[in-house]
């Protein structure tokens, strides 16, 4: 069965390129719901343009009131689901190869917004289903795709649709990395908020913006001080050593000194990989010399609660790690301020260990020594035990077709199938390849991602024939 998987996507690799960039030059981001679109024009575009490939493959699918489509390869009990995404984050900056949503092939990596999260892995499952199809290998169960449309902005359309359809009794998501993600952390990302009456001293930080989303590390921040010039300012930021992708950029206004803040983006989830502009801003704006008030005090709160370089929730007190799952991460992504108060939000995600006692209530009282009310719970971390069938399905599939030793994996980022019974996270980047996603040059391997249909291939036809 192998030599004939392989013999028929030895010619596939132009399609699969063709039918990732059609769906790739959709811009569906979140956007204003409306009648049969509840998360906006993009999103609803993108479902409608895999459903119109998977019609022209031979495979019939459904728009289910905009929520999701489902793609079935035939009309038996269903063995399998493939759950993933069709929206996609913003375009961003620092596109250098190409622009986000202009597909761009150079040297067998394409590359644009969506290319590996998830518009690329859900084509490859497609053309295994196609595969499966062509092959006329019988089956005695259903293969049914999920294609989401809400994965980066609140997993409501999944929600919608397993509240009105049963689980499946296996359920993968190319949505991550090869070999196998067993284990999705935790997520703790509480709201902390302070308020006080209308500020008037001088100096003061009479706004502050962070970054904009909960899961990215953000690359700008900004702030207004009243009270200060750019000269005394600029003289602080010389004294405080931090590392040289974090800058800072002064402008004169009329109502005070506005400070940029330009560092580097990344996943909420690897918060090491990024240079938080928003961690690096707070910590200048509490060591210039600014006037006794509610704002400064809370501040330098921050400052001290998410100093900037800690990725581990040490200053927090909620630092901690076990052997399957690895260390707690923190990054501290959101935060407004004005004259009479702050909102701020920070994106946890927590290992095994990691429970109300050992996470939520330590933060919560750090929080509240500092001025603040905090809100928000624990969402549980995801595990699927490695030593379990499945597990064993999915690693022998993997093996036989990239040639290299499975293993499980433990991830701090959250995939659909997290709290899904059984579900695992398979696919589709190769261990060792750098995708970029959700950053400038999001990039897949083409070669990689053919693998990746054949792998989807063979698991089909395990788990349903």
């Amino acid at each position: 069965m192998q030599q004939r998987i392989d013999a028929y996507f030895a010619d596939k690799e132009n399609q699969l390129v063709e039918a990732v960039s059609r769906m790739v030059r959709i811009e569906s981001t979140l956007g204003e719901a409306s009648p049969g679109k509840p998360f906006g024009e993009g999103p609803a575009a993108a479902l409608e343009e895999m459903l119109t490939l998977s019609r022209e493959l031979g495979l019939p699918g459904a728009n289910l009131e905009g929520y999701v489509g489902v793609i079935d390869l035939n009309q038996q009990e269903t063995a399998l689901h493939i759950l993933g995404h069709l929206d996609v984050v913003d375009a961003g900056e620092g596109w250098t190869v190409t622009t986000a949503f202009q597909p761009k092939l150079v040297d067998g990596i394409l590359y644009g917004r969506g290319v590996d999260d998830d518009k690329g892995p859900m084509v490859a499952a497609l053309l295994a289903m196609k595969a499966v199809k062509d092959l006329e290998i019988p089956l005695k169960k259903n293969v049914r795709m999920i294609l989401g449309t809400d994965e980066e902005t609140g997993f409501r359309d999944i929600k919608w649709y397993y509240d009105r359809h049963p689980y499946a009794p296996y359920t993968i998501s190319p949505d991550a990395d090869f070999p196998i993600i067993n284990i999705e952390k935790g997520h703790y990302q509480p709201t902390f908020t302070a308020a006080w009456e209308r500020e008037t001293a001088l100096p003061r930080v009479t706004s502050l913006t962070g970054g904009p989303r909960l899961n990215m590390v953000p690359p700008k921040a900004q702030a207004l001080v009243a009270g200060l010039s750019p000269a005394k300012i600029q003289s602080v930021c010389d004294t405080l050593n931090l590392e040289p992708e974090i800058t800072f950029t002064l402008t004169q206004r009329e109502d005070g000194v506005h400070i940029l803040c330009s560092g580097v983006g990344a996943h909420g989830s690897t918060p090491e990989e990024g240079h938080n502009a928003q961690t690096a801003l707070v910590a200048l704006l509490a060591a210039l010399p600014l006037a006794d008030c509610p704002s400064t005090r809370a501040i330098r709160a921050l400052r001290d609660l998410f100093p900037h370089g800690d990725f581990t929730g040490q200053a927090l007190g909620i630092a901690q790690q076990d052997d399957l799952s690895g260390h707690l991460s923190l990054a501290f992504t959101r935060i407004t301020l004005d004259d009479t108060g702050l909102e701020g939000r920070f994106d946890s995600r927590t290992p095994l260990c990691g429970t109300d006692e050992t996470v939520r209530l330590p933060a919560e009282a750090a929080l509240a020594q500092a001025g603040f009310k905090t809100e928000g719970e624990i969402d549980p971390p995801h595990h699927v035990p490695a030593e379990d069938p499945f597990i064993q399905i999915l690693a022998k599939c993997y093996e036989m077709y990239s040639g290299r030793k499975s293993h499980c994996v433990a991830i701090g980022g959250g995939t659909y199938v997290h709290g899904i019974p059984g579900g695992v996270a398979f696919g589709a980047s190769m261990p060792g390849f750098v995708s970029n996603l959700h950053g400038p040059d999001e990039r897949v391997n083409v070669k990689d991602l053919l693998t990746a249909a054949k792998i989807y291939t063979q698991v089909i036809l395990e788990l349903c024939s």
